[in-house]
């Protein structure tokens, strides 16, 4: 396992940074838009990043957690008309990807982006991300996206999952799908959301099987799935870590479970960190653990500050991990 961060570097400085705080693998993307990107850019890229001591393990593809009107490859999910020339161009952009040497993607498969009611108080006066649906607006309405209910959501990502897991695997390229992030119940804004439990988790990666296709697997939106994630995420981790179908950690805590949450630094929330960064070792991971949602702190760097403490409590448990002969 590996140091990994995807917080973007506003300058070369920050590349460096990272390398100096001990991140060894990163997440990070070209200029420009991703079905622009051709073998030069993304060569180019992944050398500039590797000239700080750093190893370029992933890129993000043009399907991200914000909402579908916000999205560089709206028609894939609307299924619109422009659907099919939108996958096409991703298909390029992974057989790219491949041929310049970088072994991973991530993605969304997301309508409605990633909802939140008010901040809250955290500790030392922080600000933290939270979701409490009895403070949301139940009867919002729909997006552009329509109702999507959920045999038309299955649909929809079986139609994608069946033209790129072919290509990601021909050019070995890992495809790693991160889950919704929260769990919502069904209708919300007009859509079901069926990578928001478990067992819909588990159909996805039995889909379309290959060994490149899997998930970015986000620790705390998988906890907000569950009613008791201390007691639950063991399991879990074990269920996809087993069966090879982790390609990225997003190593994150939270308070609270299904549909009343708060997100948390590591140190502090419900989830014994420790005792998850052990399974990851246990069940042969062998990719990045990264950092996410750093909750609102002080001072004038607030942002990268949140994110070198986590570094640093990464980078103290894969030591712990190394020393024990977990690693």
């Amino acid at each position: 396992m590996y140091l990994g961060t995807q917080i973007p570097a506003r300058s070369d400085d920050d590349f460096r940074i990272m390398a100096q705080l001990g991140v060894t693998h990163i997440c990070a993307d070209p200029v420009g838009n991703p079905h622009d990107w051709t073998v030069d850019i993304l060569v180019q890229h992944r050398e500039r990043i590797e000239s700080f001591g750093l190893k370029l393990d992933m890129v993000q593809l043009p399907l991200s957690s914000r909402t579908i009107e916000e999205s560089k490859s709206p028609d894939i999910l609307m299924k619109g008309p422009n659907r099919d020339q939108q996958i096409v161009s991703i298909c390029q952009l992974i057989e790219n990807l491949g041929k310049a040497g970088i072994p991973a993607a991530k993605y969304n498969l997301n309508i409605i982006g990633i909802p939140r009611s008010p901040d809250e108080l955290g500790r030392g006066g922080s600000m933290n991300a939270s979701f409490r649906w009895d403070k949301m607006d139940q009867d919002a309405e729909p997006t552009i996206a329509g109702v999507v209910d959920e045999e038309e959501n299955w649909d929809r990502i079986d139609y994608f999952l069946s033209r790129v897991v072919p290509v990601a695997t021909k050019y070995k390229v890992r495809l790693a799908c991160h889950p919704h992030d929260p769990y919502t119940p069904p209708g919300y804004r007009g859509v079901t959301r069926v990578l928001g439990t478990i067992d819909g988790m588990k159909r996805f990666v039995m889909m379309n099987e290959s060994p490149y296709h899997g998930l970015n697997f986000c620790q705390g939106s998988v906890a907000e799935m569950l009613e008791d994630p201390a007691n639950e995420i063991a399991d879990v981790i074990r269920w996809f870590g087993e069966r090879d179908k982790i390609f990225n950690v997003h190593y994150r805590n939270i308070k609270g479970g299904k549909l009343s949450f708060m997100e948390t630094f590591l140190d502090e929330g419900d989830m014994d960190m420790w005792s998850t960064a052990k399974i990851y070792a246990e069940v042969g991971y062998k990719y990045m653990l990264m950092p996410d949602h750093v909750p609102t702190i002080s001072g004038t760097d607030p942002k990268n500050t949140a994110f070198a403490f986590c570094y640093g409590y990464i980078a103290a448990q894969l030591e712990a991990l190394s020393n024990e002969g977990y690693l």
